[in-house]
């Protein structure tokens, strides 16, 4: 049985529209990747981890109706809005499969890509996770990853205190569920060593100031992360006012800025 309340933030309808909000932001990234690794017209890819499948949507359209996505998530009430929101389109190309990524097994197919963005560094055994996408691919497949490699880079100027005490908290938590915020780090090695050539290594990371539309994704990310850590009991009330507070002041400081989470893409071929 799918667990929901084991997700990091949840998955209820404000966490649905915060992951519309950052799929938003990152999608030209997401295109950027998927134009450079090939994934193109009559292509079958693996959408793995897919969340509410805001990316799942992006890649049936460039598969288009001769080709398919196959998206992965062990959150039926994830999947649950992906097929509602592929009816509204009608788009017939996506399959959903229910699968815990930490245990199940992938259904038997050849895929020609691969894409996964912040779901290595949810679960518990990311090597062997990779391990059941590589044999779920063809020779000559891309897998496309965005991964944090250095979640601490998040940092405000002004300095905040309390932002930077917010973050070390979220990694605590990230590590005690399980889970591993700076994953990329470990991916070229483990790619390779399951038969992966990797093409492209590639920093992403960003100053924006509140002027620019990226800096709503990590500021929505502060509003439901507070909620969600006092409901696991790793922040009081008090203390979780204390750092919107602070967020706020930096906020309307002239001239303030934000450096966002460093995250790793890597795009590797199967060999």
């Amino acid at each position: 049985m799918t667990k929901e309340k084991d997700y990091l933030l949840g998955t209820h309808d404000e966490e649905i529209a915060r992951l519309a909000l950052q799929h938003r932001a990152w999608r030209p990234r997401a295109l950027d990747g998927w134009r450079r690794a090939g994934f193109t017209a009559g292509r079958t890819i693996l959408d793995v981890g897919c969340g509410p499948g805001y990316a799942s949507l992006d890649l049936a359209e460039i598969v288009g109706p001769s080709g398919a996505v196959v998206a992965l998530d062990r959150s039926r009430r994830f999947l649950d809005a992906l097929e509602a929101a592929s009816r509204r389109r009608g788009l017939e190309s996506i399959r959903t499969v229910e699968l815990d990524l930490d245990e199940g097994e992938f259904p038997p197919l050849r895929a020609d890509g691969a894409w996964a963005r912040w779901v290595l560094a949810f679960v518990r055994r990311p090597r062997d996770l990779l391990a059941r996408i590589a044999a779920a691919l063809k020779p000559g497949a891309a897998i496309v990853l965005h991964e944090y490699f250095h979640y601490a880079t998040w940092q405000l100027a002004p300095r905040s205190r309390e932002h930077e005490a917010f973050v070390q908290v979220v990694m605590e938590t990230w590590r005690a569920s399980g889970g591993e915020p700076d994953v990329g780090l470990d991916l070229p090695r483990w790619l390779g060593e399951l038969g992966f050539e990797t093409k492209e290594v590639r920093p992403i990371l960003e100053i924006v100031t509140p002027r620019d539309p990226l800096w709503q994704w990590p500021k929505s990310f502060i509003g439901s992360g507070l909620r969600r850590l006092i409901e696991l009991g790793r922040l009081t009330p008090e203390r979780s006012d204390s750092i919107s507070r602070a967020f706020a002041a930096v906020e309307a400081t002239p001239d303030c800025f934000m450096v966002t989470p460093a995250v790793l893409e890597v795009i590797a071929v199967r060999r």
